[in-house]
Formats: structure tokens, sequence, C-alpha cells
């Protein structure tokens, strides 16, 4: 039988984890009322411990059956939680809200195609991997945060976490590409005549066609941003606020990918700590960064 305390232990494991390993997330999740900051900290250590089975040194195989376990095991939830602290408290936050677990499915869904070497033909098929991996996690927090018109809110979730991945699959290009993983459409290579193709740990594509492609997809991802963060006013201001430091975070990080293309083909393009601090606070007084 779980006790007042064991869930209280889980919910401090998982805000433990979401401060140590959400280097971005955790700007935003901080702006949050405690319930729904232990919820969401729950949410991310659950989708934390998924990405890490499909990051990891495991072969293929046995991720897969990792992968199949842990979604598994959070479809017995909220009855069973197997002594697991990271699922105590997701079950814990998912009996409080109205988180919806099957989004889970579809995070799932996304690690697996890493983990089998997919690769995407066109932006449509690039656009449901980020849906699973992002999107997802857009939707569970919106059963915490809770939004005036959920119908609305849901599809504007699943655009912001299209634009924070396209973020993400352009920061870490040259990491991916050594990682085995190519997540830019196939119909965008050929028309920017990139391969993406690694001599000696760089990239081989004459430099201007590479700044022409970043580009591109880095427009790509600010009119995704101007469509998701339509959410905000359908949040209320914790919740707004938390939403709007993540995402400012990631936008000012894709301003600079943006003003130098190049620059993901050197090092991993990141903001300093005192930045992101600023967009946050900027966030919880209802402004923009």
């Amino acid at each position: 039988m779980t006790t007042i305390c064991d869930v209280d232990r889980a919910y401090r494991r998982c805000e433990q984890i979401t401060r140590s390993q959400a280097a971005n997330f955790a700007y935003g999740i901080r702006l949050l009322p405690p319930v729904k900051r232990r919820a969401l900290s729950a949410i991310y250590a659950t989708a934390r411990r998924i990405d890490d089975i499909g990051d990891g040194t495991l072969p293929p195989d046995e991720k897969l059956d990792h992968l199949a376990r842990i979604r598994a095991a959070l479809h017995r939830l909220p009855g069973n939680d197997d002594g697991d602290p990271v699922l105590t408290a997701l079950a814990d936050a998912a009996v409080r809200m109205p988180i919806p677990l099957a989004a889970f499915d579809e995070l799932i869904d996304g690690c697996a195609a890493d983990v089998t070497g997919r690769t995407y033909d066109t932006f449509d098929d690039l656009r449901w991997y980020c849906r699973c991996v992002a999107g997802s996690i857009g939707r569970l927090s919106l059963g915490v945060f809770g939004a005036t018109d959920p119908g609305r809110a849901e599809p504007l979730a699943d655009a912001l976490g299209v634009a924070l991945q396209l973020t993400n699959i352009l920061r870490d290009l040259v990491e991916d590409r050594v990682n085995g993983r190519i997540y830019l459409p196939a119909e965008d290579l050929d028309r920017f005549g990139c391969t993406l193709r690694l001599d000696d740990g760089r990239f081989a594509d004459p430099p201007e066609r590479l700044a022409e492609l970043v580009r591109f997809q880095a427009r790509r991802a600010a009119e995704w941003y101007d469509l998701g963060l339509r959410l905000l006013p359908l949040l209320d201001r914790r919740s707004a606020a938390c939403t709007a430091a993540m995402a400012g975070i990631y936008r000012r990080l894709l301003a600079r990918i943006a003003a130098d293309p190049l620059a993901v083909t050197r090092s991993r393009v990141s903001l300093p700590g005192r930045e992101k601090a600023w967009v946050a606070a900027r966030a919880l007084v209802g402004r923009s960064a």
C-alpha cells in the first residue's frame, strides 16, 4: 500500500530528475504552483526515462523490449505503479488531474522510430515524429495546466511541440548524424543539394548549401512557434508563464541558429544560464523574450 510519505518521496525524486536533467524546461516548471510543478515533474521524469532507453547503448532489440515494458507499465496506471517512485508520482498526478496518459504511447512510438532508424521523406512524415516525441508532452502538460478551451488548446500544444522539436533537430544536427540519425526530410536535403554525409566528423556538404538548408528549417520552426504560442491566452497566468519560459528559451536558441546557421556544425549551440533565467523572469510578468 502506497502511503502519503511514499508519494511525497516519489514527487521529490521526480523534481530531482527534472532539476538535474531538464536544463531548459526546469526554468519554466519552477514558475508553477507546487501541485502543478510536482505533477509536471512526474511527467518529465517519465518522459526522460523513455528517452534514455531510446538514446542508450543497448542493442536495438533490447531497447524495443524495454520500451514495450514501460508501455505496459504505463497502461497499468493509475492502479498499479509497481512501487516505482516515478510511476508512483505519475499515478498520483493522474488521479488528481486529467492527464492523458495514453499520450505516452506516442512518445514511445517516436522513440521506437529512433531505435529502428526511421528516416523521413517529407515534412509531413517528420511532423508525425515531432508530434510523437514533443507534441505528446504538450498534451500531457495540458492535463496539468488546464485550458479555457481544451478543443482549441490541444492542436496548439501540438504545434508548439513541433516548433521545439525542430529546434532540437537543428541544434543536434551533427550529434544525431554521428549517431546514425537523420531527421531532416529527404525532400529538403534534395532541394538544397545536401546529403549530411560526414567526412572526418564534419559535414562534407558545401557550407553555403548547409547554411541555406538550416535557415530554411529555422524559418519553418519560427512559423510553428507563431502558431503554437497562441496557446498562451487559453492558460492561467502561471501555466502561461511556464509555457512562455520554455518556448522563449528555445525560440532564442533558434534565433541564434538562424543568425549563424553554420554554428550548429561547429559546436552545440546553447544559451547561458543567466539568459534562460532572464527569459523565465520576463515570462512570469507576462512579457515575451
